[in-house]
């Protein structure tokens, strides 16, 4: 019985006609995403980083050679507001970490690179991400977490169809 097993009972016994399935859920979900980002947080804190810097320097290293993009391309991929990205990139370029160059087809706007300090940090860090991902999952096999896997995809889908 976990924490959620409680809520639910309590509500069981308060309220019994109401069908509380979908909160054992999402308060499961709930409680996994915070674990996890404790975990992650841990990590990226090894290496001066939080979750939204990580996030930024990621998304530049997988993009790929010149690991360089548009402030509006590093919004899709991140899915974060306009001024939030602007911060990111500000603190990030503080550090030392990116480089903000001008786009070379358009004077007007510019560019988001890892600066070969950045490059060689993320490198470091995802390597120490994936190990924490894999300790934070190690008590699952491969057949639950494949099982899990699609389960999340399927309950991502619904949720944006409603």
């Amino acid at each position: 019985m976990d924490h959620v097993d409680f809520i639910t009972d309590q509500w069981a016994q308060e309220r019994p006609d109401l069908d509380v399935s979908a909160m054992a859920i999402i308060g499961r979900v709930a409680r996994l995403y915070l674990a996890y980002q404790e975990g992650m947080q841990v990590t990226f804190g090894r290496f001066g980083l939080n979750a939204a810097k990580f996030d930024v320097l990621a998304t530049l290293r997988r993009s790929g050679a010149p690991y360089r993009l548009s402030p509006g391309a590093l919004l899709s991929a991140t899915m974060v507001a306009s001024g939030t990205m602007t911060n990111r990139i500000a603190r990030l370029e503080a550090d030392g970490l990116v480089l903000r160059q001008v786009n070379p087809g358009d004077s007007r706007s510019f560019l988001i690179e890892l600066s070969p300090e950045g490059l060689a940090l993320i490198d470091q860090v995802v390597e120490e991400h994936v190990a924490t991902q894999e300790r934070l999952l190690a008590g699952m096999s491969q057949v639950e977490r494949s099982s899990f896997k699609t389960l999340l995809s399927r309950a991502l889908v619904a949720v944006n169809q409603a």
